[in-house]
């Protein structure tokens, strides 16, 4: 057996050299961090579920001419991506007021806010990943004004999709996370969504009980993450209901 050769580790993925020039395979672990990693556990299943929620939005982001890395799903773990520059900046959109936003400007939890809103975070671990303005980027050259005005643009474009995708299922989108990377073509270069979209990634609550189907059940112990990132599958076709889904390997709609 070939041993692959790893390019990068990260705390809920893993990525591999690709078989062909220009892919990479992006494997999905099953650990569970929160507080910039000081909080760590590993969930049977959770990868898995990652894999094919984050799959299944990428396929639809494709199909509707948002460009992204994503190329196919290569088996319950990994799926085969383009290889791209990533820029060390964390999108997030924000629709509904919770977490950071609540704590930094006084909102109470679960507040519509005005419009959706786009901040943007440094990628630093070590730092905590702090909070940047637009300046902050075009400063120090992590990306130009057009790559920006890129950026903010597929940010809308995915937050329209996720919100009436999730509304459909009767699931609230709070807020999200996207990262962007250049993706080189010859003499072309484009921005294109990276990294992956799913429970990990997202706020969702129950539309009607605003129960949380996240990775804030692991953030606050709310009960057990696996059976949140199920129902979130259920919900969206990708997951059949089994009673021992995750004991057994869940049995996932091909």
């Amino acid at each position: 057996m070939t041993r692959r050769r790893k390019i990068y580790e990260g705390k809920a993925k893993t990525l591999y050299e690709g078989p062909e020039p220009g892919t990479l395979i992006q494997h999905f672990k099953d650990d569970a961090t929160a507080q910039n990693g000081k909080k760590h556990e590993i969930i049977d299943g959770k990868g898995v579920l990652n894999n094919r929620i984050s799959e299944f939005v990428f396929n639809k982001l494709n199909n509707l001419g948002v460009p992204t890395h994503f190329l196919r799903r290569l088996n319950m773990r990994e799926q085969l991506i383009k290889e791209v520059e990533i820029i060390p900046i964390e999108v997030v959109v924000r629709n509904i007021a919770a977490g950071s936003i609540s704590k930094r400007l006084g909102l109470e939890q679960g507040t519509r806010l005005p419009r959706s809103i786009i901040e943007f975070y440094y990628k630093d671990d070590a730092l905590g990943d702090p909070l940047i303005s637009e300046e902050h980027i075009t400063a120090f050259g992590w990306a130009t004004p057009q790559e920006l005005d890129d950026i903010m643009s597929l940010a809308v474009r995915v937050n329209d999709f996720l919100s009436g995708l999730f509304a459909g299922v009767g699931i609230q989108l709070v807020d999200f996370k996207i990262e962007c990377g250049r993706q080189f073509e010859g003499d072309l270069m484009r921005i294109v969504v990276a990294d992956e979209i799913s429970p990990d990634t997202c706020r969702l609550w129950d539309a009607k009980t605003r129960k949380k189907l996240d990775k804030d059940v692991f953030r606050e112990d709310l009960g057990d993450l696996a059976d949140a990132y199920r129902e979130v599958a259920q919900r969206l076709g990708i997951l059949v209901e089994t009673e021992n889904a995750l004991s057994t390997g869940p049995r996932l709609v091909e």
